[in-house]
């Protein structure tokens, strides 16, 4: 499987698993069920009220916006995801490392025609084969990829995350980090330790040492374990 280097707002370069070409027709695939099921609710109910509908065409035509909206709705709330995407365990993610927003979405909502409906995905196909980073249309203008996801793993199951009642904090600059920071160094942590990529480690490290502005002599992975510590603390004590 082609792997695809992504540079997380704290300059760390982590790599993810390219979605297969296969995962991503699954996917649509199973889009394409959970299409035919909502349709065929809305028939039934249309058969019900009978004629009340045919006097309010406009409730027809609502009823059948969530098919229409279907893959811009379940990326904006379910984060890069549509139902099928979830079963498939893949996701949209943006190359540039931030949260992927509306405009992105969007973007490969509307060229979504042009890559998967005209001659039946054929574009998409040939666009994500010569890319080369997963990318059909949609993608190259948002800015976007499909990967993997990883099994969920919590930072716990790494590093001993949970903070006894008598644990002090080591590091007090650790007040100066955010919780989008500790949240990249969780991720970071998480695939660097499952991957093996040390360098990516030494990075994180070097770069929350420079954001806390402190010097240690602690191993890269320990003071990073230890500033999730603290960082918990300085949460639970505020």
């Amino acid at each position: 499987m082609d792997n695809i280097s992504i540079q997380t707002t704290q300059n760390v370069d982590i790599e993810y698993e390219l979605a297969s070409i296969g995962d991503r027709i699954l996917a649509t695939l199973l889009d394409y069920v959970f299409f035919f099921a909502y349709a065929l609710v809305i028939v039934l109910f249309a058969m019900a009220l009978g004629s009340v509908l045919e006097d309010n065409i406009w409730l027809i035509i609502i009823m059948f916006l969530p098919v229409l909206l279907y893959d811009l709705l379940c990326e904006m709330f379910f984060q890069g995801k549509s139902f099928g995407k979830m079963i498939m365990k893949i996701k949209v993610v943006k190359l540039d490392g931030t949260q992927a927003g509306f405009g992105a979405y969007l973007l490969r909502w509307l060229l979504r025609i042009i890559d998967t409906r005209l001659f039946s995905g054929g574009i998409a196909l040939i666009a994500i084969l010569a890319n080369g980073k997963g990318q059909r249309i949609g993608d190259m203008a948002a800015g976007t990829t499909v990967i993997k996801m990883k099994q969920k793993v919590t930072i716990s199951d790494t590093i001993l995350n949970k903070v006894k009642s008598s644990y002090t904090i080591v590091f007090e600059d650790v007040s100066k980090l955010s919780d989008a920071d500790i949240a990249i160094i969780k991720e970071v942590m998480q695939v660097a330790l499952r991957t093996g990529n040390q360098q990516a480690i030494e990075r994180l490290a070097k770069k929350t040492k420079e954001t806390m502005g402190i010097t240690t002599n602690l191993p890269h992975s320990q003071f990073l374990a230890t500033v999730v510590q603290d960082y918990s603390q300085y949460n639970f004590d505020r």
